[in-house]
């Protein structure tokens, strides 16, 4: 009877086991695993290049969508990618941080899964959320530069990081050294903007770094706005009453992202659409 019921028993558990071992490379070893096909990284320089590949002339109107915090919003993913792809002109679309929620790989995939299937590029700025564990490691490899600039058309754009608190306050992040330059150097555009996760009106700012941040900005030549998400609630406005403009985006959840519009010296328009 023993040996029976071990041989009934192990007829049970076999199909079983050889499905765990025949599935074997499928299986996520460890949720902070950030090992991807080479499809999946370097996502940053890609889509720049997608979208030098279509030139702006200088002189022409740029227009593109702006938006925050996709986190775990992947239905409304789905629809702003289809309310986007039904806007015309745009030429791109920026996504300010928290692409995750815990900072993990696959997070970031799931989001660019979705974010891929938009007629034009898109690209992001690191958020708090996407530095949780060893997210910081895992948007480098997915996306690229934590801190990088671009020209497009007539405009350059400069995308940091500004998660002071994920870095306990220590007096680097946003990295002012680095960024002062890139502001001083327009690098032969007309206009400049600034992108980034955390505002520097927010809590979770360096407050250290607070003012040498906004007296940058302040002294950038050309500068139209600085752009932001975190807050998950739009806004337009001088909150430090020293004529730049701060806008700040809608989080995915919220259904609704902005088209923005830009020409001229430093003229711009933003219209909101509800998806």
């Amino acid at each position: 009877m023993s040996s029976l019921f071990t041989l009934r028993r192990w007829t049970r558990i076999a199909p079983a086991a050889a499905l765990l071992v025949a599935g074997c490379d499928m299986l996520e070893f460890s949720p902070n695993d950030y090992r991807l096909p080479e499809e999946f990284t370097n996502l940053t320089q890609k889509n720049i290049a997608k979208l030098q590949a279509k030139p702006l002339a200088a002189t022409d109107t740029l227009r593109f969508v702006f938006t925050g915090d996709s986190q775990q919003f992947y239905d409304e993913a789905e629809d702003l990618v289809t309310s986007v792809n039904q806007q015309p002109g745009i030429s791109f679309m920026l996504v300010a941080g928290d692409i995750s929620d815990f900072g993990l790989a696959r997070e970031m995939r799931w989001v660019d899964e979705k974010l891929r299937k938009l007629t034009v590029p898109y690209l992001t700025v690191i958020g708090n959320h996407d530095l949780v564990g060893n997210g910081r490691e895992a948007y480098q490899h997915i996306f690229g530069a934590l801190d990088y600039s671009f020209v497009y058309g007539d405009t350059k754009f400069t995308l940091l990081d500004t998660n002071g608190r994920e870095y306990n306050f220590n007096g680097q992040i946003p990295n002012l050294n680095w960024l002062r330059p890139q502001l001083a150097n327009l690098d032969g555009a007309r206009r400049q903007v600034v992108i980034s996760h955390v505002p520097p009106t927010n809590d979770d700012f360096d407050p250290a770094l607070r003012m040498p941040y906004v007296q940058a900005l302040r002294e950038a030549p050309g500068l139209v706005f600085e752009m932001n998400g975190h807050n998950h609630q739009s806004t337009i406005g001088q909150p430090f009453n020293d004529g730049v403009t701060y806008v700040n985006s809608d989080a995915f959840s919220e259904r609704r992202y902005m088209v923005v519009t830009v020409w001229g010296d430093r003229e711009f328009r933003i219209k909101q659409v509800t998806f």
